[in-house]
């Protein structure tokens, strides 16, 4: 199979959200979920791929990561 960033999806509580993708990124995720699913499995849908793309992305930027651990701390 295929080495991608993405691992296991997670189960955890949802937060409804609607967003606006280009078509592009929209074809790139369902070509991801393919490929995630491996041959001959049911392909990840888009919408399920989102939230751990951006989890990961975020807990990889050295830079926010900075930033997160600068800001005053909220009571």
């Amino acid at each position: 199979m295929t080495k991608l960033k993405l691992g296991d999806l997670a189960e955890s509580k949802p937060v409804r959200l609607t967003i606006e993708l280009p078509a592009s990124v929209h074809s790139d995720l369902e070509a991801y979920g393919r490929v995630l699913a491996g041959d001959g499995a049911q392909p990840v849908p888009p919408a399920r791929l989102i939230a751990p793309m951006l989890e990961r992305f975020m807990a990889t930027d050295r830079g926010f990561a900075k930033a997160r651990r600068q800001a005053p701390k909220s009571s």
